[in-house]
């Protein structure tokens, strides 16, 4: 029952009594208590009991009120607590919470060492965690999602599950995020650092890639290269090739890679003075110069040059040189894997 209803109702009933009272003995009765006299009408007598039951009754009913509204208090602003530690869970950012209630923070306290994934849809959930979820879910499903929009942009540090699928899902659809990553990629974690290298090869051309050369790697720019026969308009030049070569750690293989594109692409004396620079650099370019020889069929070069070389090197190389100097009509590839010729020890 609510305080004012049994107040009106005790106090309409003592009021009856009182009245009754009255009616049936209107004197007056005296009672004397440590020498002084209280002289008060029977009816008072009569509904004096009622009167201190009803002040103490609502005495506790005050106290006992009042003490379930502070914990009905605490109740509620542990669940506040509970819903902002499901939020940081959520994100994968947990945090330490405190908790006025024993009952709830003895168990809750998981949620700040611990990270939640959701594996369906769910319902009923407060707006915030529902848009929280939701912003997860899409992201989790491939969508890039606007951080800043959403005003989530500080929530997520760097390094972030949830933030580092995201921006791989801003790699695949903005090409403008992509240039940002290789411009600035210590603000990025390594995973987004690679795959926005990876999007970059696969789409862009030799000059806009020079100016990233330093953030290239090997494997990237074999990517980048096999798209040469592939594409018009790709941009490579020699002083663009050069500039790859001099900042990456080429091995004996890349650089007849590179030779394989490079015959189709530039002119067969500009290829050549090219790749001999090149060797005269890097002792792991020889081979690719060589079978550039081959290439271009240009044998008596390569018997000028292999007579400067000791005669246990280019071991291959030197046996198809006799073939080919008995006129022979053997072409390089069908004599030798061209791969195996870097296997020598000194250009491994």
């Amino acid at each position: 029952m609510k305080l004012g209803l049994y107040t009106f109702a005790a106090l309409a009933l003592i009021s009856i009594m009182g009245a009754l009272a009255y009616t049936v003995n209107p004197n007056h009765y005296i009672i004397e208590v440590l020498g002084i006299n209280f002289n008060f009408p029977i009816a008072l007598w009569v509904v004096l009991p009622m009167l201190l039951l009803f002040l103490f009754t609502v005495g506790h009913m005050l106290f006992f009120g009042l003490r379930n509204y502070f914990k009905l208090k605490k109740w509620q602003k542990d669940t506040e607590t509970l819903e902002d530690a499901l939020y940081w869970s959520l994100v994968n950012e947990p945090k330490d919470q405190k908790y006025a209630m024993n009952e709830i923070g003895s168990s809750a306290v998981l949620l700040s060492k611990s990270s939640l994934t959701i594996s369906d849809n769910v319902e009923g959930l407060s707006p915030r965690l529902a848009k929280v979820v939701n912003i997860i879910q899409k992201i989790k499903n491939g969508e890039f999602v606007d951080l800043k929009e959403e005003k989530m942009a500080k929530i997520f540090k760097l390094g972030n599950p949830i933030l580092m699928k995201n921006r791989l899902n801003c790699l695949e659809s903005d090409d403008k995020f992509v240039e940002t990553v290789m411009r600035s990629g210590s603000e990025y974690s390594e995973e987004v650092q690679k795959e926005a290298l990876e999007v970059f090869a696969r789409k862009v051309n030799f000059e806009t890639a020079r100016k990233y050369v330093k953030v290239f790697d090997v494997q990237n720019f074999m990517v980048l290269l096999k798209r040469v026969n592939q594409e018009d308009d790709m941009g490579l030049t020699k002083e663009i090739l050069t500039d790859f070569v001099e900042g990456l750690k080429l091995s004996c293989a890349d650089f007849i890679s590179i030779a394989k594109v490079t015959k189709k692409y530039f002119k067969p004396d500009e290829n050549l003075a090219l790749f001999h620079g090149y060797q005269d650099d890097n002792t792991k370019a020889q081979n690719a110069y060589l079978y550039l020889l081959f290439e271009y069929e240009l044998i008596e070069q390569v018997g000028i040059y292999l007579e400067e070389q000791e005669e246990d090197e280019f071991i291959k190389f030197r046996a198809f040189y006799h073939l080919k100097r008995e006129n022979t009509k053997y072409k390089l590839e069908d004599i030798i894997d061209i791969p195996t010729v870097c296997n020598e020890t000194r250009f491994l």
